[in-house]
Formats: structure tokens, sequence, C-alpha cells
């Protein structure tokens, strides 16, 4: 069953520890089809060394288990959430890298310093607000979920593909769940340039619009 979304969710979760977004076991990639209403995972606790497509866990959008002899990721009702009410996307990564999980653990949003940061995403990559204690005891993670996307209730999460949770970590997203890896490794990069600059030129403002304009409509817009 979705033996190629495996196979893709699974590369991309290799391509975490690859680029030294996850530490143990702490992470996680997903795909979607949304055809037959179905979400490949990555299993709970399993470690990333030797994992197999064969390990990923199916799931449908309730988060029953429908193949995988695993329990899915702790963070699948998260997932969930993100993808009923996001529905362009098709893939999720959620990580706690270090240079995002500080901003995250900040509580601070990470500006548009640069083109880099433009290049992918449309303006400030978001830090949400922080988890009401009704929130934390209730559906944690399908909480977490919720507060992302209300995090986004006027933003497109095409234009921002990624959120940090406060006092947690980011989540990114994409087309599949390659291109949400990708995004995860670039936003760990934007936050270590982000955290640096903001060191040297705690005043510096972000770019003007024009710039973040020219540099992510010359890559996401209709010329691109």
């Amino acid at each position: 069953m979705l033996e190629e979304l495996k196979r893709t969710v699974c590369e991309a979760n290799l391509l975490l520890p690859k680029h030294r977004l996850v530490t143990l076991t702490w992470g996680n990639a997903s795909g979607i089809d949304r055809a037959a209403g179905l979400i490949v995972i990555k299993p709970s606790g399993v470690d990333f060394e030797g994992m197999t497509p064969d390990d990923m866990v199916v799931v449908d959008l309730d988060g029953n288990v429908v193949e995988g002899s695993h329990r899915p990721s702790s963070d699948t009702p998260t997932h969930l959430e993100l993808y009923r009410s996001f529905p362009s996307i098709g893939g999720i990564v959620h990580t706690h890298s270090r240079w995002a999980t500080i901003f995250a653990q900040a509580g601070r949003s990470i500006p548009v310093l640069g083109t880099t940061h433009a290049d992918h995403f449309y303006g400030e990559i978001p830090c949400t607000r922080s988890m009401m204690r009704h929130e934390i005891e209730d559906d944690y993670e399908r909480e977490t979920g919720r507060l992302i996307v209300e995090t986004f209730s006027r933003t497109d999460p095409s234009d921002v593909p990624g959120v940090l949770v406060c006092a947690h970590g980011p989540f990114t997203w994409g087309a599949d769940p390659i291109e949400a890896a990708k995004n995860a490794v670039v936003l760990e990069e934007v936050a270590f340039m982000g955290w640096h600059v903001v060191a040297i030129r705690s005043d510096l403002e972000p770019i003007e619009r024009p710039l973040l304009d020219r540099h992510f409509r010359g890559r996401h817009g209709e010329d691109a």
C-alpha cells in the first residue's frame, strides 16, 4: 500500500540526520495521498539509522493505523491538523534543529534580513503564541496543529512554508515530503544566519519589500 509514498517519506526522513537537523529520534517527516485520504509517517521512537520504507506507518485522516508494525509518530495529530487545514501541502517535517529551536524557545519570529531568506520565505518565519494551559492539558499534539493554523490565519502557508512553535521547535511543509525536508534545511540555515546578524546588529530592519518581492516572486511567481 502506497509503496512509492513510503519510499519518498523514508527518503525525506533520512535527509534530516544527513543535514544534522535531528538528534537521536527528535524529528519526523510525513506525506499525504489526498486521493486515498491516507498519510505515511515515520514510526515513533525508531532510530533513523537503518530505517527503511517498510518501517513507515500508514494512517487515515482520523489517525487510525491502516498499515504498519510500529506506532506512528507522537506528532501525528499535529501533521493531521495541518493536512486538513492546508490543502495545498503534500509533505510535513518536524525537527528540533538547533538554531531554529533557539528562536522558538525565545518566542521570536525570524525576520527577513537577507535574500537567502527571501528566496524561500515570503516574509518573517512566525513564532506562534504560547500555548494556554487548557491546550496543553487537552489533546496537546492536535492543539499544536491548531495553534499553527491560527498563526497562519492571515498568511498563505505556500508563501511561508514553515513555522516556529513557541518553546518547542520548527515545522516545515511543501508540495511533497522532499520539498518539506529541503525547507527544513533552509529554515535552519536562515535561523543560524539570523541569530548572528541580530547579535551583530540588533537595530537592523528587515529588507525592503521590493527586494523581498524580487527574490521570492523570482523563484515562486508565475514567471519563475
